[in-house]
């Protein structure tokens, strides 16, 4: 009869949530990194929002690395396309860029910012400050007004140096985000009715700037391509995924006189219905700057795969390569995912984004058991198992502890072996004439 009653009661608390009316409606996105094959689809899904709830104020949040310098036609445009896009979706509403570490693709730090303001977006960036002034290339905070409201954004950025382009590093003073989140949140946050976080710092930082923002904050993280949704008390935290696979929708709504933020992930495919210029512009950019060589094709996928199953497809070639038991590489080695059938050199470089040498081990079982235990984290995995650095797996279903097992894994991970793999990582030896893109190509062509 008590779980008669609780149901009854939680099925009319969701009917109640669901009555509330939409007071505003923040789109965010994070980690869009150049994805062409979604852009025009992404204003097209933004204008379906708008017809879908006439008279509510929209905004949209790009919470860091909408560009990508290793996609070839945006380094030889500048970035022309992603300029577009944010000059189409500030025609559609307010638009805030926070800079990450992939923003000055194309100019210096100063420039980026201006350019992207150009457009109508505006930038914040609390904690990146220009070395030779100590003063901030764009704001640490802003007012962004929706309708009867008003949020205070607050935006953050990863301080992991290695992570920029080498050329604007001495451009970078970067404070530590939670020492910056301490110093300022309170004066920043602290009044605000309705306070907003966008951070790229990173799942492993926002750990600690959680406490710090205020209870109800609209907490949006991004940096490491993960996708969830997570509720502390009134707070909401949440990424977004990569390469606009997902968007985060957050409808503010007010339930017994008290505003609340109710997030819900929704997903887009290149097949979605696109905006026709957006589509048009994409179209003839690519046809002008590909070369021949980058419309070759270089394999074929027996089907049209997603980025996430495109990243496990990868993986998966590397522990053939390797002749090893288990792979393990980090998410952010990917991008976009796979067309079905043909596989061009532009395709490809999109979805495997850095190339390099593979580097193997021998390990036991219980070991093994603590980096996988980390790995393959999806929207479902409890918070308090998210140790903040994504890696995609693949192993045997049964790890045996006292087993030993031939592990590869990639440069990148190497040379950042702690941060990956934990304060005890394996001995690994470098198998140089094994390179992760050229495992990949070969399993396409099999």
């Amino acid at each position: 009869m008590r779980r008669a009653v609780f149901f009854l009661s939680l099925l009319g608390i969701l009917a109640l949530r669901a009555a509330e009316p939409t007071e505003a409606i923040v789109v965010v996105l994070g980690d869009l990194h150049s994805a062409y094959e979604r852009t025009a689809q992404l204003v097209a899904r933004i204008d379906q929002l708008r017809a879908e709830n006439p008279g509510v104020p929209l905004a949209i949040l790009i919470d860091g690395d909408a560009l990508e310098y290793g996609n070839v036609v945006a380094r030889r445009t500048s970035g022309a396309i992603d300029f577009a896009l944010f000059t189409a979706l500030a025609a559609r509403g307010p638009v805030v860029v926070n800079l990450g570490n992939h923003e000055p693709e194309f100019f210096d730090v100063a420039e980026t910012v201006k350019r992207i303001e150009a457009t109508g977006a505006k930038v914040v960036s609390g904690n990146l400050r220009d070395p030779a002034t100590g003063k901030n290339y764009a704001p640490a905070s802003l007012m962004l007004k929706l309708g009867a409201h008003t949020l205070t954004l607050v935006g953050v950025t990863t301080d992991k140096l290695s992570t920029y382009r080498v050329a604007i590093r001495p451009q970078l003073d970067l404070a530590d985000p939670a020492v910056w989140a301490r110093e300022n949140f309170p004066a920043l946050l602290g009044l605000a009715t309705l306070p907003v976080v966008l951070s790229h710092a990173g799942l492993r930082a926002d750990r600690a700037m959680l406490p710090l923002a205020p209870d109800g904050t609209l907490f949006a993280g991004a940096h490491d391509h993960l996708r969830f949704v997570h509720r502390e008390s009134r707070t909401v935290y949440f990424h977004s995924g990569s390469w606009m696979e997902f968007v985060s929708i957050a409808r503010l709504q007010r339930a017994a006189g008290r505003l609340h933020w109710e997030v819900e992930q929704l997903a887009l495919a290149a097949a979605d219905p696109a905006d026709a210029a957006l589509a048009k512009l994409i179209r003839e950019t690519l046809a002008q700057h590909l070369t021949a060589e980058e419309t070759a094709v270089v394999g074929r996928a027996p089907r049209a795969l997603g980025p996430g199953q495109a990243a496990r497809f990868a993986v998966e070639a590397a522990r053939v390569a390797a002749g090893a038991d288990v792979a393990v590489v980090g998410a952010t080695t990917f991008g976009a995912g796979l067309p079905a059938g043909d596989v061009t050199r532009f395709e490809f470089d999109a979805c495997v984004r850095f190339d390099g040498a593979l580097f193997t081990a021998d390990v036991d079982g219980a070991w093994l058991k603590k980096i996988l235990a980390r790995a393959n984290q999806g929207p479902d995995t409890p918070f308090a198992e998210r140790a903040g650095e994504n890696l995609i797996a693949v192993a045997p279903a049964v790890i045996e502890p006292v087993r030993r097992y031939r592990f590869v894994t990639t440069d990148w991970i190497a040379k950042n072996a702690k941060t990956y793999l934990g304060d005890d990582p394996p001995a690994l030896v470098e198998r140089p004439e094994l390179k992760l893109k050229a495992a990949v190509i070969s399993a396409l062509n099999r």
